[in-house]
């Protein structure tokens, strides 16, 4: 199979995160064609690995190519023969051009192994939910005893061009964390406030205080808050939930302690009590500056247009794997006319397939060569 042919396969059977189980047993079916070993990993995952024929005994150097699997829940809206046949589940975030992109550079390891040491393609699932299928990856060791010169992993970006190639070095993109805050008072009538310890107005101060952290690297959004009263009627309780992004460990446990700080000085002037519930999410995505002047020096090489990439808020849990081993994430440009990522009509050119394929191939080559 082709890995555009690949890719619409996988496009047409979307499965949510976790639930992967038929698009793992379609990998395993095409790994399995190719003469590939593989196996599962985080349930429905799977790793597969080729061993280079140049590898020397003893030789433990490896490579590991990542992408992620999972899809979204959105109702495909687009008009072509391998759209969407799972209502309101789709490939609206570029994972299986990812996926596509990984078989083919497989493909051609597959058809000639001339290489040193062991190359790992890792189909990952649960990308877009916590806990992240990352860390369920690694929790089970599956590069234990291996010299792992670097985790690689790409993502599509429409706003680079098919034939454009970006990265960042250092600290790229954002950990993320979830926010939930349930302020309980004392409600009753709207027009009795000597009575009332009033949780709505005490939410309203914390949400307001909350925003004011945000500066260019904190990014805090509060998306929900609900309020059971009524225009005379003032709740015991209110709820509100939201995202925290930042981009340094250490800034990221400040920013917890600051929010805690001011839910309780809100909570001791207004008489009401806060449950604060900060829910870890993933760590910040950093990539390692040696391997992307190696990256992208070999994209100049092979007449690539290289563009250098600002810090992005948005979250991605190949964070785990930067905690762990050397690592690269770099975007892959696939057209501005695919529009939007997790968009109804998300549709980026095929073309950048092949263009994935060409140069993740050529770097895996050298990091295990250098």
């Amino acid at each position: 199979m082709e890995p555009v042919e690949f890719r619409r396969r996988l496009h047409a059977h979307p499965e949510l995160s976790f639930k992967e189980h038929d698009t793992a047993a379609f990998i395993e079916q095409q790994l399995d064609e190719l003469g590939i070993e593989h196996r599962r990993i985080a349930s429905t995952g799977v790793v597969a690995r080729i061993k280079g024929r140049k590898t020397p005994e003893g030789d433990r150097r490896a490579a590991v190519l990542r992408a992620d699997i999972d899809a979204l829940p959105v109702t495909e809206r687009n008009d072509c023969e391998w759209r969407s046949q799972n209502e309101g589940v789709m490939h609206a975030c570029g994972h299986d051009m990812h996926a596509a992109v990984l078989f083919g550079v497989l493909k051609t390891f597959a058809e000639a192994p001339d290489f040193r040491g062991t190359l790992f393609g890792l189909f990952q699932p649960g990308e877009e939910c916590n806990p992240g299928g990352a860390s369920l990856v690694l929790a089970e060791k599956p590069f234990e005893g291996y010299d792992v010169r670097a985790v690689v992993g790409e993502h599509v970006e429409p706003q680079l061009e098919v034939g454009t190639l970006g990265f960042r070095a250092g600290k790229y993109m954002a950990a993320s964390d979830e926010l939930r805050f349930r302020v309980r008072g004392t409600g009753g009538h709207g027009a009795m406030r000597k009575q009332l310890k009033d949780p709505v107005a005490a939410g309203a101060e914390l949400l307001t205080r909350l925003i004011a952290l945000n500066d260019e690297e904190c990014v805090l959004s509060i998306g929900r808050v609900e309020a059971g009263g009524a225009t005379n009627i003032v709740p015991d309780e209110i709820y509100m939930e939201g995202t925290l992004r930042t981009f340094d460990e250490r800034e990221r446990g400040i920013i917890h302690r600051r929010i805690e700080i001011i839910a309780a000085d809100i909570d001791a002037r207004h008489g009401v009590k806060t449950e604060v519930t900060i829910g870890r999410g993933y760590p910040c995505v950093v990539n390692d500056e040696i391997l992307v002047k190696q990256a992208t020096a070999l994209a100049k090489a092979e007449k690539l247009k290289v563009e250098m990439l600002p810090l992005r808020t948005t979250a991605e849990d190949f964070g785990f794997y930067c905690k762990q081993y050397p690592s690269l994430f770099y975007r892959l440009g696939v057209g501005a006319a695919a529009g939007r990522p997790h968009t109804a009509t998300f549709f980026p050119d095929e073309a950048a397939i092949g263009v994935g394929i060409a140069y993740m191939r050529k770097l895996a080559l050298q990091l295990l060569e250098k």
